[in-house]
């Protein structure tokens, strides 16, 4: 079933920040466990989350032994899966140790960051259940860009524990790509952004117009960006999504293959 993206208008997304802050801190504890458990690759894919339609949580990639382990945003519980099993409880390390090591894993609180984020106390905010929504929408329209553009061979979309969004690539070339993703938002935007940006980019590039909802963006990073306020004064916020996505990697392609 398609997101009603009318759900998205409360609270209003610049309202999001403290929960935002919380689930950031909650999620490295999920990340942690990838990083204890799961070989490193270069990318530092392995500690990236994914998004569970079916269970509406952040996930882990697959551990050893057949087991994941979850967060529940709107709950601010942790899930563990192991076999045909479901547990849940508190959002801490502790809890989550406990269970990675009955079933024979590394435990979560072993592993370092390579950055820092600030520690949050936890605790129950509006705002954390509009967040698990734009994560759903965010997915879902990720999920559409994929099918639009596969001849530019996407990648998954990872939920990138260390910016908190959640991204897919486009590889228009060998070391030419274009980023599509959805930021919770950060200290450029205090709410949820979509960007997609060109990798080069481009230098002495005039930007074409973008559909209602889209804007440029050029300071520390260049790219096409549409604000969850902009998105939700278009009459249909998705399909002006969409529509930012295409005209951008249309403008993408061009300048990567010039």
């Amino acid at each position: 079933m398609a997101m009603d993206w009318s759900t998205l208008r409360e609270p209003a997304p610049g309202k999001l920040a403290a929960a935002r802050e919380q689930a950031h801190w909650a999620a490295q504890a999920l990340t942690k466990a990838a990083r204890a458990n799961l070989a490193a690759v270069p990318d530092d894919s392995h500690s990236a989350l994914l998004w569970g339609p079916r269970t509406r949580a952040l996930v882990t990639q697959a551990l050893p032994h057949g087991a994941r382990a979850g967060l529940d945003l709107a709950k601010l519980e942790l899930i563990f899966w192991s076999g045909d099993k479901e547990e849940r409880g508190a959002a801490s390390e502790g809890w989550l140790d406990a269970r990675l090591a009955a079933a024979g894993l590394k435990p979560a609180s072993g592993a370092k960051l390579p950055y820092d984020i600030p520690k949050r106390d936890l605790k129950k905010d509006a705002g954390l259940a509009a967040l698990e929504r734009w994560l759903a929408a965010a997915a879902e329209a990720l999920d559409e860009a994929r099918a639009r553009h596969g001849d530019l061979a996407p990648g998954p979309s990872f939920l990138w524990p260390h910016h908190f969004d959640i991204a897919m690539l486009l590889t228009a070339a060998p070391d030419k790509t274009i980023g599509v993703g959805v930021s919770m938002g950060d200290h450029y935007y205090a709410q949820p952004y979509a960007y997609i940006s060109p990798y080069p980019a481009p230098k002495n590039a005039t930007p074409p117009a973008l559909p209602p909802g889209g804007h440029w963006h050029s300071r520390d990073f260049f790219g096409a960006v549409a604000t969850a306020d902009e998105l939700l004064a278009q009459r249909d916020p998705r399909a002006a999504l969409l529509a930012v996505i295409d005209a951008a990697v249309a403008a993408g392609r061009g300048w990567l293959h010039g």
